[in-house]
This record gives C-alpha cells, structure tokens and sequence, in this order.
C-alpha cells in the first residue's frame, strides 16, 4: 500500500539580509513545511518570498492545503495536479503556486529520503557540476560599490555576472554597465536585468545604447505579462531576451515560447511551484530548444541543475544564499567551488535543515548591507 499524508505543519522564518536589496526589500521569508505519512515517514520543503505575501502563504498552507492533503497518496505528481486544481479558484499561480512548492519540496525530500540518497541522486544526476554566475541586487549601489561588487566577483573566479538596470537617466545606466565591463573584462559574461522598469519604447532605446557592451541577455525589461510586447521586443532585440522569474505556470511558459518573445527562460522553482512542475517547464524548454536559466536559490536550483539534460548556469546573489543567511542548521546540500563551478555535497532528502537559532550579528561595512541578520519565527 503507498504511503498517505497524514498531516502538514508550518513554520515562518524572517531574516534580514546581510546585503539589503534595497528599502523594498531588506529581508527575505522562507515558510518551512513538515508533511508527515502514515507508515512514519517525515518530509522537509519550503516555500519563499522576499518581500510580499508570506503570512498569506502560510494561511494557504495551514487552512487550506494542510486540509486538503491529508489522506491523499504521497506522491508528488499526483498532489501537484489534485492540488492545483483545487486551488485554481484562487489564481492559478502567485501565492497558489509559492504556497504549493512547500508541500511539492516536502514531498520530493520524503520521497529521497525513503530511497536513502538525495534529490539529486533519486532524479538521476547528469552533470557533475554546473556553473555558477555572480548576481547582485545592486540598483541602490553608488557606482564605486558596483564596482568593488564587480571586482569581488572576478576574484571569486565567476565567469558571468548580472547587474541590475533601470536608473531614472539611461546615462547613468550606461555609465554603470560600461564601469563593470571594464572590471570584468572583455571575456566574461555580462547580462544586465531591469525588473520591469522599462516599457517598450524604453527598452529600445536602451538597446542601442547598452547592446556595444557586449551583453549575454536583457532580463525583463518590461511587464511580465505583456506578451505583446516582448513578442515584438525579441523580433528587432540585437541582445537575447530572458525572463521567467514572474511567469508561475507552464501554460504561460508555452505561451511566451510559441509566441517567439523569449530566447532563454527563467523559471524560479518555489514560484512556479515546487520540481514537480519545474521539470515539466524545462523539458518544454528543451523540446523548444530554449535555453534554460533558473531563477535565485542556488541551494535548491543547483540541485536541479545537476539533473538537467543540458548544462545551465545557476544563479548566486552575492551573499543571500540560506547558509550565508544562517537559517540553515547543517552542511548545505551544495558546494560552490573556487572556480565559480557548484556541485552536491550529496546529503540526503533535500538536504535542508532550517535553524532555530539566530546567528551574530554581521560587521560593518562600506557596502550596502545590514548590521546583522536578525532572524524571526511564527508559527501562528
């Protein structure tokens, strides 16, 4: 007889970032999950947001998935589309979807555990290590600390970065990009993202004048949801189009891609959902030739990356990782190397055990950071 929920618990973490990323955003929210099994077994996920809906996450979770779950077979494709379905009276992806990756993580982790070795290992790991480019939430930088940011991630050994854009003057943007350029070199990889600061008329005369900088990808330029406008953005783009990271379903994945508006596709594991709907998206991708770059949390999408069919690179905002955070009470289950490469540290389940403990205070510094990392539970 297969295993069946017997219940799911919640807990919510809030840590202030070591490195603000910006007044919008100081801090960052993981709501930590526990589902349980009839036959005694125990799985460990998450759900996370930076900034808006985290006690609303949590009350989906607590009142009406933990309801819904219990009883049902602990298998997480089937969860995934019962679940969905029964939450899509409330939006079919956003806080739904961020709220299901908890119990999605949660069950993946259950599921590795059971089988004695870690997610990577049950998903079948294809690639020995993965890429890891140098990111930052940078906007707020004064020039001279995007550029010792830059320099920071040259001497880590990162092979590509991403700034953020989007200043109210575009000389100012292009002063900026052309500052990291010369810090990193003609060699590596600069891709610039602008959160949707842009609208089309905007983003084109961007273009012509930050495109001379040798740019990999413009990141969300404009409104996610305006197909529309990136379908014609893509046709006349002399740089590639990323975006993903505010698109939280697979039907609007296939929507972007049929359409021709996007070259490289972000999707964030916890936004769409958990794995369960992430491996789907990326074998769309795949099928589409698309090119694939997951969205933050390089502990959980390093693991996926693992198992991926092609290689992508994997994305490490400069110090925000859970175990930079200190939230994480053991080994991360992944190792980035000095070479700018991350591999498994091959720890079992999804290898994430979220601490309870508040870690000291960070130092002072001349960067745009915090003066500690406070940490704050609830469970009501």
């Amino acid at each position: 007889m297969p295993a069946r929920i017997t219940g799911l618990t919640t807990r919510l973490i809030r840590v202030r970032l070591l490195r603000s990323w910006g007044a919008e955003a100081p801090e960052n929210h993981v709501i930590v999950t526990e589902l349980t099994t009839d036959d005694g077994g125990t799985g460990h996920g998450f759900s996370w947001t930076p900034t808006i809906g985290p006690r609303a996450v949590k009350a989906l979770l607590d009142h009406d998935i933990a309801p819904f779950i219990v009883g049902l077979e602990a298998n997480a494709d089937i969860v995934w589309d019962q679940l969905w379905k029964r939450l899509h009276e409330a939006g079919g992806g956003g806080l739904t979807t961020i709220a299901m990756a908890g119990v999605d993580l949660a069950l993946w982790d259950l599921a590795a555990r059971s089988a004695g070795t870690s997610v990577t290992g049950l998903l079948g790991q294809r690639q020995e290590s993965v890429e890891v480019y140098g990111s930052g939430v940078n906007l707020h930088y004064t020039l001279e600390q995007l550029v010792e940011q830059a320099r920071r991630w040259v001497a880590a050994g990162h092979n590509a970065v991403k700034i953020k854009v989007g200043k109210p003057e575009l000389r100012e943007d292009a002063e900026r990009v052309a500052a990291v350029r010369q810090v990193i070199g003609p060699d590596r990889l600069l891709m610039i993202d602008a959160n949707q600061r842009w609208d089309l008329a905007h983003t084109f005369r961007a273009l012509d004048v930050l495109g001379e900088y040798g740019l990999e990808w413009l990141e969300e330029p404009i409104c996610a949801d305006d197909l529309w406008a990136y379908r014609r953005l893509r046709k006349q783009s002399p740089v590639p189009i990323a975006l993903g990271e505010n698109v939280h379903t697979i039907y609007r994945f296939r929507d972007f891609i049929e359409a021709e508006a996007v070259d490289i596709i972000q999707p964030n594991i916890v936004r769409v959902g958990g794995i369960t709907p992430f491996r789907r998206i990326v074998e769309l991708a795949r099928a589409n030739s698309i090119r694939v770059a997951p969205h933050l949390l390089p502990e959980l999408s390093g693991q996926l990356a693992l198992t991926l069919a092609d290689p992508v690179s994997v994305e490490d905002v400069e110090d925000a990782s859970f175990e930079q955070l200190g939230i994480l009470a053991g080994p991360s289950p992944v190792r980035i190397h000095n070479n700018s490469r991350l591999s498994s540290t091959s720890r079992t389940g999804l290898g994430f055990e979220f601490t309870g403990k508040t870690p000291p205070p960070v130092a002072d510094s001349p960067e745009p950071q915090s003066k500690g990392n406070r940490i704050e539970y609830s469970n009501s």
